[in-house]
């Protein structure tokens, strides 16, 4: 099923639940036979306002709240939390009678395997990790490698000094298929083109998907060697990233959300060139949909791609529209990859 990407609405940041109700909240049953409270929702490090991934997943929150008149009230990470203070909040959101619960990142696999399994009524979620087998639980994950290999095909198209940049957030295996789909859609325009590449820390504890001073420092430390398009793949340590392209009047590209829209990035938004999407709103949408509207709850792995919309390039950028080549050849790597002729790779 093609799914549309789900634009994001402006968020603050904050560390408070916050709980929005509709004329219909409560948990009266509705016409399909649903009788939850609504949608529950975890974020990851860095919260909301992030501008990205954590932001992408409220986006389909607050779409799944409209649309389909219900509440919902989702909670924010604090820093330096265990798995014990994510399986408390996935208990207090099914407890308190929301259905589904989505946690928002890899992170919260151990707390969503304990706590699905306690609460097998409640149909939970979990973004970027497929290794919960439990009936009560959607594994929602994506093919990153094959948007970050259309970032890659841009990056080396318009670069003017065949020098490029990657910057991870954390270094794991999720983010190297960022870099691994970079490198390679580069290098399939310019077998010879330098990239830069940089995790900016080992965990993140260390707060590599949170500090927009370090993106920024990798970025300007990536320019001074001379990159002129830099990716990055770091949460809101990225805004850091854009901040420094931006004040170098170099090239960023965003991830995860389009990051060109995004009303915090504004003044910057004329060197984000594009953005290499997740459509992580998408995918909270069609579970909320699944259950409060189908009665069919998704259960296993969803995995999304190029081809069903799970993943693409953002061209909101009229600067961007307007290289035609550079459009031309990411549009051609997109038909290749959906039609089979290039495989990408994930390390």
């Amino acid at each position: 099923m093609t799914v549309a990407v789900i634009a994001l609405a402006a968020v603050g940041c904050g560390k408070s639940s916050s709980e929005a109700s509709s004329d219909s909240g409560g948990s009266d049953k509705n016409a399909s036979g649903y009788s939850g409270k609504g949608i529950g929702l975890a974020y990851d490090i860095g919260g909301k306002g992030d501008q990205s991934f954590n932001d992408a997943a409220f986006a389909g929150f607050q779409k799944a709240e409209k649309d389909f008149k219900i509440s919902g009230r989702d909670i924010e990470p604090q820093d330096g939390e265990s798995d014990a203070d994510k399986v408390q909040r996935l208990e207090t959101l099914a407890k308190s009678g929301y259905n589904p619960v989505i946690g928002v990142g890899f992170a919260y696999a151990p707390a969503v395997k304990q706590v699905a399994a306690k609460y097998p009524k409640v149909t939970f979620g979990i973004i970027d990790d497929n290794t919960i087998q439990l009936k009560n639980v959607a594994d929602m994950v994506f093919h990153e490698e094959q948007s970050s290999y259309l970032a890659g095909v841009a990056a080396a198209k318009t670069t003017k000094k065949n020098h490029i940049g990657f910057i991870g957030g954390v270094d794991i295996p999720l983010i190297h298929k960022f870099e691994a789909g970079f490198a390679q859609g580069a290098k399939s325009v310019n077998p010879k083109i330098k990239i830069e590449s940089q995790y900016l820390t080992q965990t993140p504890a260390e707060g590599g998907f949170s500090s927009p001073d370090k993106g920024k420092d990798a970025a300007n430390g990536q320019i001074e060697a001379g990159a002129d398009v830099i990716y990055q793949a770091a949460g809101l340590s990225g805004q850091g990233v854009i901040q420094a392209a931006a004040a170098h009047k170099v090239w960023a590209i965003g991830v995860d959300s389009d990051q060109y829209t995004q009303g915090a990035l504004a003044k910057y938004k004329d060197y984000i060139l594009g953005s290499a999407l997740k459509n992580v709103g998408g995918a909270v949408y069609e579970l909320a949909k699944s259950v409060v509207k189908d009665n069919k709850p998704l259960s296993g792995e969803q995995r999304g791609d190029l081809k069903s919309g799970g993943v693409g390039f953002a061209d909101s950028n009229p600067k961007y529209q307007a290289m035609k080549d550079v459009v031309a050849a990411v549009d051609k790597a997109k038909q290749d990859i959906i039609d089979g002729k290039v495989t990408v790779n994930t390390k």
